[in-house]
């Protein structure tokens, strides 16, 4: 699965801020409508002991939740470590995975930000118009906007507002337990992306291509750094 949309990766940061503005402008917000049957997760780890990271994508039947494939990938940092720029880093590496994937995915959840970004343009966002593929970011942490808690039931959500506009769901994904903050990635609705993050999240917090794309990239990073 290879990337229909490049762009050079070792650039400056102002330029890096001009891309986003720029290709935020070609994020759909409307459902991609083809079927899912194969759902992608995506996580990014980094040495401490160098300046390796390590992308990890898994791939996850969208009914049984089964993982049936998964690629890992040793990476070189080649951009610093800039807020609201962390695609620059962590895009190279996944999408060196995304080229050995034998199955294609209709659908890619991201540890990470989709348009609750300043730029609106998150690495969610980033990887889906790349790939053209639809995405979700959804995050552990706020990066940007203002919310009110929403109700302690699971599937309880409230707007992620920035300067009036909902960019956002913080969304409840088990009872009583901290939300997570979802947002549109690509070719997808936000109503939608919080859907499948509760049908991922059946027993945890965070879906389970995220915690299976964590635990590989886990893996992997201790492998090298013992």
């Amino acid at each position: 699965m290879k990337a229909l949309l490049n762009h050079p990766w070792n650039i400056s940061e102002q330029e890096a801020i001009q891309l986003q503005q720029e290709l935020a402008l070609r994020v759909i917000h409307e459902d991609c409508e083809i079927p899912v049957h194969y759902v992608a997760g995506v996580d990014v780890a980094y040495s401490k002991h160098s300046g390796k990271l390590f992308a990890a994508v898994v791939i996850l039947k969208s009914d049984s939740l089964e993982l049936i494939e998964s690629v890992t990938v040793e990476d070189t940092e080649q951009f610093p470590y800039i807020p609201g720029l962390f695609s620059f880093r962590e895009l190279p590496p996944v999408i060196k995975a995304f080229e050995k994937l034998q199955i294609t995915p209709q659908l890619v959840v991201c540890d990470g930000q989709g348009v609750a970004h300043p730029r609106r343009f998150g690495l969610a966002s980033h990887l889906g118009v790349l790939l053209d593929i639809p995405t979700i970011g959804c995050g552990k942490t706020k990066l940007i906007g203002d919310f009110e808690e929403p109700d302690l039931k699971r599937g309880a959500h409230a707007p992620l507002i920035d300067h009036g506009e909902e960019i956002g769901s913080v969304l409840r994904t088990q009872e009583g337990i901290k939300p997570i903050f979802v947002s549109v990635g690509h070719r997808i609705s936000l109503a939608t992306a919080r859907e499948w993050v509760l049908k991922l999240s059946l027993r945890y917090r965070l879906p389970e291509t995220t915690r299976q794309a964590d635990h590989l990239v886990k893996m992997a990073l201790a492998g090298r750094d013992c």
